[in-house]
């Protein structure tokens, strides 16, 4: 990752933000691991959820393994510039994060366990960045593709949040939002721990446990 090198912690404005292109940046294939379509339309009956935990290649493995989740992809979101290129995320001009597009039967596992997963996976409490990833596009988010879903998010971050103040951690700055423009990444983020399976894996979140949820 170029994030040693890359190391905006600014939020551009949309009029600053690159101006990015009409075309998307990849002509989608199947998903390489799972074998599904990694762009829609999706069976009847699937959800869809926009996570940003850090360098996307380690958070889509995390979330591909899970039984339950039909495919995955990685792409941008967040913030302004069209059809960016990693670089141009890199680059800090773009206001986007890298996330992992999650499409899972909810018949197989709930939106609560897929936001567990997610909450324990990373360290939700450092801004722009995410361990030795620094930069805009490290940030911790949430986009979600309806009410419900926001709204079982928001429930979810602050029964995590009160079990990290609990363990003497900071709060959580995880950007939580409505999904707006979603942007596939190029070709070679796809899947990429698959396709490079000694590749760099940033994943790990901070020892902390979702709390429990009573009946």
């Amino acid at each position: 990752m170029f994030s040693m090198l890359m190391k905006s912690i600014s939020m551009p404005g949309r009029k600053e933000a690159l101006p990015g292109r009409d075309e998307p940046v990849l002509e989608p294939m199947p998903h390489a691991v799972l074998g599904n379509p990694i762009v829609p339309p999706y069976p009847e009956g699937l959800e869809r959820i926009v996570l940003g935990l850090g360098c996307f290649w380690g958070a889509e493995r995390v979330f591909w393994q899970t039984r339950g989740v039909w495919t995955t992809s990685v792409g941008y979101a967040g913030g302004y510039t069209p059809n960016a290129t990693y670089r141009e995320v890199c680059s800090g001009g773009t206001g986007h994060t890298e996330v992992v597009e999650v499409v899972f039967n909810p018949d197989v596992i709930s939106l609560d366990a897929i936001l567990q997963l997610f909450w324990e996976s990373h360290d939700p409490t450092q801004g722009m960045r995410q361990g030795n990833d620094v930069g805009t596009q490290y940030r911790s988010a949430i986009f979600t593709d309806n009410d419900d879903q926001l709204n079982a998010a928001l429930a979810s971050r602050d029964a995590y949040e009160a079990a990290l103040v609990k363990a003497g951690r900071g709060a959580i700055t995880t950007e939580i939002a409505l999904a707006e423009d979603y942007y596939l990444a190029e070709d070679y983020h796809q899947q990429y721990l698959h396709k490079n399976p000694g590749g760099y894996c940033s994943i790990g979140g901070c020892g902390v446990s979702f709390p429990a949820i009573e009946d």
